[in-house]
């Protein structure tokens, strides 16, 4: 993350000092792990930990409230935010949530845990704060957590599927619009082995684990199917990707519209929220928030080939492959946010795709 914000973040101290009750959690400390990838941390409640949102409620799950769950034993609204650790020192993210019917998550759960007509309280005390004004991605927040479970490999901040206030989280605005962590940079490789296994280290020093709950920019992909694309349930929403060595990840795409999808043909950039769902040890899939930088090959006016895209790739190479995404060179030109010319003899077949240069 920038440097710039770090130093924003730790001017902010003075105005989020917990009480003396409540001790002071890290997302390092919440979300650690052993070798096989369950919990290490030591529970203790109630505890405060401050980050950046990096998502709107809205962009993940749908929060209305549905006047026929309890009847029909449908979970109804869901609720869910990821913030990130923006303090000296802290790393990672971590997950808020909560659902209006638990009881329909199975029958584990004791009878009357279901809002019925008070989830649209809760979501007003969760959603909106003291000034009035609604939550957003960019806000920095202090939550205070009651209760928060281990599942499928990592620690969310919830109720424990009860609703009783004494489970509560409450959240604090501390500086309203203070932006969005940095998005870091990655690749398949980085997370999935070369025989397609996900890359699992409980020191959280490489794989999957070390960009858990942040922004992070997914480069040099292509889509495998569209499957997910423009589903509205969550099971449902799942893209999958690959690289040019074969490595494959899923992506989990959000409610908000993305237009049409990248061709299979085309590579591209994603950004969005490392998770990791299913698994203790991998399951890390990227929730989608933005589509780019697809490059866009076409004519220039002296008949060359020109290449566009969208953003700024500073520590990135732009290559080409000629013979089916078998061997690449790098194109001599910085890929900036311009207009590439290339010279008029470039193959027809030609690719292009941007790389992290290692």
């Amino acid at each position: 993350m920038k440097n710039l914000l770090a130093t924003m973040i730790l001017g902010l101290g003075c105005c989020a000092a917990a009480s003396a009750q409540t001790a002071v959690v890290t997302h390092v400390e919440l979300q650690a792990v052993t070798s096989t990838g369950t919990s290490a941390w030591v529970e203790s409640f109630p505890f405060t930990i401050r980050g950046v949102m990096v998502n709107d409620p809205e962009e993940m799950l749908d929060p209305t409230y549905n006047p026929g769950a309890t009847a029909s034993n449908l979970v109804g609204g869901q609720y869910q935010v990821f913030f990130q650790a923006v303090d000296a020192g802290d790393r990672g993210g971590t997950a808020l949530w909560m659902a209006q019917n638990y009881n329909a998550m199975g029958p584990w759960i004791p009878a009357g845990n279901d809002y019925d007509t008070e989830w649209t309280n809760e979501m007003n005390r969760l959603m909106i704060d003291t000034n009035g004004r609604a939550f957003r991605k960019g806000d920095l927040i202090e939550v205070t957590a009651r209760k928060a479970l281990f599942y499928n490999g990592k620690r969310n901040i919830n109720e424990a599927h009860r609703i009783t206030s004494a489970n509560d989280f409450d959240i604090r605005l501390v500086k309203a619009n203070v932006g969005l962590p940095q998005a870091e940079a990655l690749k398949l490789s980085e997370l999935v082995n070369a025989d397609g296994s996900q890359i699992f280290d409980a020191t959280r020093a490489t794989g999957g684990e070390h960009w858990q709950g942040m922004r992070v920019r997914l480069d040099g992909i292509r889509l495998t199917n569209t499957n997910g694309w423009g589903k509205t349930n969550w099971a449902d929403r799942v893209c999958a990707v690959t690289d040019d060595n074969g490595r494959s990840l899923s992506l989990r795409m959000p409610l908000a519209d993305l237009g049409e999808p990248p061709s299979t043909s085309t590579w591209f950039s994603a950004t969005g929220i490392l998770n990791q769902e299913n698994s203790n040890t991998n399951g890390y899939e990227l929730f989608v928030q933005e589509i780019g930088p697809v490059l866009n090959v076409g004519k220039s006016a002296s008949g060359g080939v020109a290449v566009s895209f969208s953003s700024d790739y500073e520590g990135y190479v732009l290559e080409a492959s000629d013979d089916g995404l078998e061997t690449w060179g790098a194109v001599d030109l910085t890929p900036k946010k311009v207009i590439v010319i290339e010279d008029d003899g470039a193959s027809t077949n030609r690719t292009y795709r941007l790389r992290k240069i290692d």
